[in-house]
C-alpha cells in the first residue's frame, strides 16, 4: 500500500506526467516486487485509460444515434420537396461526416497522434485507390449522377441496354426493376459511359403504328380507314401544338405502301394505347377491305445451253511422233 507521502508525491506528479510511470518501469517493478510502483501505475495509467476508453465508446454509441437522427431530419425535406435521390445522398454525407468528426475527437482525447494517423490514412487511401480503381470510378459516376440527376427514383429508363424502373441510386450501383419483375443492380460506371434514355421524363408520348397496305388499295380510302382508327381514341388524345394525331404516307416499300399512324397520349398510358391503336388499325383496314400484304419476291429463271465436254480417248503421243504424224498424208494416218 502507498503511504501518505507517496500518495501526495504521486498526485503532485500527475499533472506533469499524466501517464505516470512507463510500461517498461512497470515491468521492472513487477520483476523487482515493487508493488508500490505497480499500484501507482494502475492508478495513474491503466485506470484513466480505461475510463477514457469507456467514455469514448459511450460517445461513439450516442453519436451514432445522433448522426442517424440528423441525417433523417435534414434529408427528409430534401426528399419530399426537391428529389428523393438528392435527399438520400445528403443524408449519407451528413451521417458519415458526423461520425468521422466524433471518431477524430475521441481519438484525440485518448492521446492518439492525429498527424501520424492522417498520414497512415492517406497512404492506405492511395493503396486502396490503386487496388479499387473500378470501384472508385463507380463512386465518381454515382456522385455525378446524383449531382446532375439524369434520372431519379421512380423513372422508367433504358441504360446500358437494359430497360427498367429506377428503384434506388447508390454511390456505387443503381438498382432497376424490369417490367417482368426482375431486379438488376448495375455499376454506375457502366451507366455513365453509355447512352441514358429517360423514358418517363416527359408527361406525353407519341404512340406510332407502322403498317403496309397492298398497292391495289386506293390512297384516299386507306387514309380514311386509318383516320377512323385514330378517331376511336379521341378521348385519350393529347391536343395542342405538336400533339394530336396524324396519318402519314411514309413510303413505297418493296411489296407494300407504308403508312404511319401517330397519336399523342399521356406517358402513363403509352403501352396500353400502343396495343389498342395497333389492333384498331387492323380492324379498320379489314372493314374497308384493304389487305396487308406479306413480302413477295419475283424469281426469274433463265435457261442456258451448256456444252457437253467429254475427255478424249486418243492415246497420248510423244512430241516427235506428233510432228511426224502431222506431216504424213491422211491415208497413212488412218493406216497407222
Amino acid at each position: 500500500m502507498l503511504t501518505d507521502s507517496q500518495t501526495v508525491d504521486a498526485n503532485d506528479a500527475a499533472p506533469e506526467n499524466i501517464q505516470g510511470i512507463s510500461v517498461d518501469e512497470a515491468i521492472t517493478a513487477v520483476m523487482d516486487g515493487d508493488f508500490a510502483s505497480i499500484d501507482l501505475f494502475l492508478h495513474q495509467s491503466v485506470l484513466p485509460a480505461l475510463l477514457w476508453a469507456s467514455v469514448g465508446l459511450a460517445v461513439l454509441f450516442i453519436g451514432y444515434f445522433v448522426a442517424n437522427y440528423l441525417s433523417r431530419v435534414i434529408s427528409r425535406p430534401i426528399r419530399n420537396r426537391i428529389d428523393e435521390t438528392l435527399g438520400r445522398f445528403c443524408g449519407t454525407v451528413i451521417f458519415y461526416t458526423v461520425m468521422g468528426g466524433l471518431v477524430a475527437s475521441v481519438a484525440s482525447k485518448l492521446g492518439a497522434p492525429l498527424g501520424g494517423l492522417a498520414a497512415l490514412i492517406a497512404a492506405a487511401g492511395f493503396a486502396i485507390g490503386l487496388a479499387f480503381q473500378g470501384t472508385l470510378s463507380n463512386f465518381a459516376a454515382g456522385v455525378l449522377m446524383i449531382v446532375f440527376r439524369p434520372f431519379k427514383v421512380g423513372d422508367m429508363v433504358n441504360v446500358a441496354g437494359i430497360a427498367g424502373k429506377v428503384n434506388e441510386i447508390d454511390l456505387f450501383t443503381t438498382t432497376l426493376d424490369t417490367p417482368d419483375n426482375r431486379r438488376l443492380i448495375i455499376p454506375n460506371s457502366s451507366i455513365s459511359s453509355s447512352t441514358i434514355e429517360n423514358i418517363s421524363y416527359h408527361a406525353h408520348r407519341r404512340a406510332e403504328v407502322l403498317v403496309g397496305v397492298e398497292y391495289a388499295a386506293d390512297l384516299d380510302q386507306t387514309r380514311e380507314a386509318l383516320q377512323r382508327a385514330v378517331d376511336c381514341f379521341a378521348d385519350q388524345m393529347i391536343p395542342g401544338e405538336g400533339r394530336g394525331s396524324a396519318v402519314v404516307l411514309a413510303g413505297l416499300g418493296d411489296s407494300a405502301v407504308q403508312w404511319k399512324v401517330r397519336l399523342w397520349v399521356a406517358g402513363t398510358d403509352y403501352w396500353p394505347m400502343q396495343e389498342c391503336l395497333t389492333g384498331e388499325v387492323k380492324r379498320q383496314l379489314d372493314r374497308a377491305g384493304i389487305g396487308i400484304p406479306f413480302p413477295q419476291m419475283d424469281v426469274h429463271v433463265r435457261q442456258t445451253v451448256t456444252q457437253d465436254i467429254r475427255p478424249t480417248t486418243r492415246p497420248r503421243m510423244r512430241p516427235a511422233r506428233r510432228a511426224q504424224a502431222a506431216n504424213e498424208p491422211p491415208s497413212m494416218r488412218r493406216a497407222s
